[in-house]
């Protein structure tokens, strides 16, 4: 079993049986594991981040109608199947953070984008595997308050890699 293999079951064994899972408990009880995209080493980069001259604060809407603020830390480029394209990385008081909405949202992928928690790395650039994108809670639950991807993360690219749509919503 590779580690993405055993981090994607402890997922479905914590979305299961704890009880600080996002699933209601009516969701619990049918639940079959959490769908994914094959993993996809080719969307596992190392990437340099362009710090912003200016790292303003901002204030993403959320899926509850409130705003959480987080401050513009830099942008990356970055190429999918030959297609260029570009993120801005956000930083939050608990580490780096990536927000995100492909070109498959809303059919193959959750409508209101995916997350994920960057990594730096020692010689400064930063680890982003898409294959660990994930939905938002508020994709189990809309109980769940969450950011909603900018303008400026919403790509025209697929990424096949990571957390699917969820089916008991």
């Amino acid at each position: 079993m590779t580690a993405l293999e055993t981090f994607r079951q402890g997922k479905d064994d914590f979305f299961a049986n704890d009880p600080n899972s996002p699933l209601t408990p009516e969701q619990r009880e049918g639940f079959q594991g959490l769908s994914y995209f094959p993993e996809n080493p080719d969307l596992r980069l190392q990437v340099d981040v362009r710090p912003f001259s200016e790292q303003e604060e901002v204030q993403l809407p959320t899926s509850t109608g409130s705003v959480k603020t987080y401050t513009r830390y830099g942008r990356f480029a970055f190429e999918v199947d030959g297609q260029p394209a570009e993120l801005t990385l956000f930083q939050a008081p608990y580490g780096f953070f990536l927000l995100f909405a492909d070109s498959l949202a809303g059919n193959e992928t959750y409508g209101a984008g995916r997350y994920l928690e960057p990594e730096q790395l020692p010689d400064g650039k930063f680890l982003i595997d898409f294959n660990l994108a994930y939905n938002p809670y508020c994709a189990y639950n809309d109980a769940w308050n969450c950011p909603i991807p900018p303008a400026e993360n919403r790509l025209s690219v697929p990424i096949r890699a990571g957390e699917k749509n969820f089916d008991g919503h």
